[in-house]
């Protein structure tokens, strides 16, 4: 497979020129309505409603403000003042830090579901640009409205922390996986990451095993931490062995057991547990296969 041509780095961000294809604003209620427990990995039973709560009264200070924005457009430019909360509804979203030498690295990957950019409630700038993967549909509010929610409703406050817990559960494991996971493994991780997320968010009916990856090889890389032929590399022996193959963005995998066995070293307890991720569990015991035999390097 041949890699795939990069997004530009460089768009302007959301109102920034009058010039570019402008951003449709969307009224009502566009999308489903957010799930509620399923997107809660290893939530406290106490405060599931508290979540639930939060997520309703994030609808009601958002309502009206839906966006569509294109596939390449900068969400947040890097280094710039952190002015606005975002939920995506749909569509993926990609963090991004640029180094000076152009080497990028994609540090997250938002879903719908997820809020991003919640640390403008307390910090003034961003050092990473965000950058919107495909059309996307994005709710936003500005810092000092959701603030002021904030401070008088304890849900809505649980609901934003959430969010931070979860990206650091997230970075957690993406940390392991580029400090000690091979290439295999990280891909591996990779894939059935967005498979189970996308199932939990409601977007991927339960049991999906095929899903749109609209991400380049050279963004894949960007992400793993790999250059875009050893991620053509490894997609390559992944379907020569019948577990997944990527046609165009169409990503179907087709042993996903085997591809579980692979990224077992870098799975978390909360992934382990869930048919999201890894299927069902009744007929094998949850093993741990392959290590690092390829080091990613």
């Amino acid at each position: 497979m041949s890699a795939g041509a990069a997004l530009p780095r460089a768009l302007p961000s959301p109102g920034a020129s009058p010039a570019r294809r402008p951003s449709r604003r969307l009224t009502g209620r566009t999308a489903a309505a957010m799930p509620d427990s399923a997107r809660y990995l290893l939530h406290r039973p106490e405060i599931l409603n508290a979540l639930r709560r939060g997520e309703a009264a994030i609808d009601r200070v958002m309502v009206g403000s839906g966006r569509l924005y294109p596939a390449g457009r900068l969400l947040v430019e890097p280094d710039s003042p952190n002015t606005q909360i975002f939920r995506l509804r749909k569509g993926w979203v990609g963090r991004l830090r640029t180094l000076e030498d152009g080497r990028s690295q994609f540090i997250l990957i938002f879903l719908p579901g997820d809020l991003f950019a919640v640390k403008s409630l307390f910090v003034t700038h961003s050092p990473d640009a965000i950058q919107a993967l495909s059309e996307v549909l994005v709710e936003q509010v500005d810092h000092r409205t959701l603030r002021e929610a904030y401070e008088r409703d304890a849900d809505l406050a649980t609901r934003c922390m959430w969010q931070v817990i979860e990206e650091e559960r997230r970075l957690h494991n993406w940390v392991v996986g580029l400090g000690r996971g091979s290439a295999d493994e990280r891909l591996a991780l990779l894939l059935i990451d967005f498979r189970g997320r996308l199932i939990l968010s409601g977007t991927l009916p339960p049991g999906a095993l095929a899903y749109d990856l609209p991400m380049t090889q050279e963004q894949i890389g960007d992400h793993l931490g790999i250059s875009n032929v050893h991620v053509n590399r490894v997609l390559r022996a992944f379907r020569e062995d019948g577990l997944v193959t990527m046609r165009g963005r169409r990503v179907t995998i087709g042993d996903l057991d085997a591809l579980v066995r692979i990224a077992a070293p870098l799975l978390d307890i909360s992934e382990r547990e869930r048919p999201e991720f890894v299927g069902p569990r009744d007929a094998e015991p949850f093993t741990e296969g392959k290590g690092g035999a390829d080091d990613g390097r």
